[in-house]
């Protein structure tokens, strides 16, 4: 007795909106930006392997120097910013280094997509601040995502939600790639902002002195 044709059983459409999950990559600086740049390569994954058609993301990125561990020097190089090491218990909480927008592009499943971060070496900010302490090691990131996605609903309809609070990805950027980039923009120095009147002050006294240039200057200074 020959059996009937076999019955195809289908999986069920998943309902409700998506649930994107995201993960860090890596990162590489940007060789040829306006500013020092890195680009971050993140993936976004969709179990339900529904067809998202975009996702307009804010990410933000925070440093968390709880994380991680530091040696007596670089303590020491870090007060300004956490005070004495033994209030870092209470000090060293999570603070922001970006907050970027991001498009997804249409995907089904998972995609990648760059984030790409514009750095800066003013020694003024927290965030720089901290980099720069650093001698070696890695920067414990956090990035928390936020937006709107849009994508086909059980009926085939165009349909809108956001991003769940919840989302959010770890990530330890080694602190010899923000190095490298740095150099690739400020090889053998930094940058320091004055207030007009100091650096009329400066130019000043570079004049009267004969110095040829402020690295000179400054040097001058800080031996007197």
């Amino acid at each position: 007795m020959s059996g009937g044709p076999a019955t195809v059983l289908e999986e069920p459409t998943p309902s409700g909106p998506p649930a994107p999950s995201f993960e860090v990559l890596g990162a590489q600086p940007v060789a040829h930006a306006v500013a020092p740049t890195l680009r971050f390569t993140l993936r976004v994954t969709e179990a339900g392997g529904r067809q998202v058609h975009g996702i307009l993301l804010s990410v933000q990125v925070n440093i968390d120097p709880a994380r991680r561990t530091y040696d007596a020097e670089t303590r020491e190089r870090l007060v300004e910013l956490f005070g004495a090491p033994e209030r870092w218990a209470s000090t060293t909480r999570s603070f922001l280094w970006a907050q970027v927008g991001a498009l997804v592009p249409p995907f089904a499943g998972a995609t990648e997509f760059p984030v790409p971060i514009a750095c800066t070496y003013d020694l003024e900010l927290a965030a720089i601040k901290y980099f720069y302490s650093l001698p070696d090691g890695e920067v414990p990131l956090t990035f928390h995502f936020t937006g709107t996605m849009l994508y086909s609903g059980e009926d085939g309809r165009l349909q809108i939600s956001m991003v769940p609070w919840s989302c959010s990805a770890r990530w330890k950027l080694p602190v010899a790639d923000w190095r490298a980039m740095m150099a690739l923009y400020y090889p053998g120095g930094g940058w320091v902002r004055l207030e007009t009147p100091t650096l009329d002050r400066l130019a000043d006294r570079k004049a009267r002195s004969g110095l040829p240039t402020f690295d000179a200057t400054v040097a001058e200074l800080l031996d007197d």
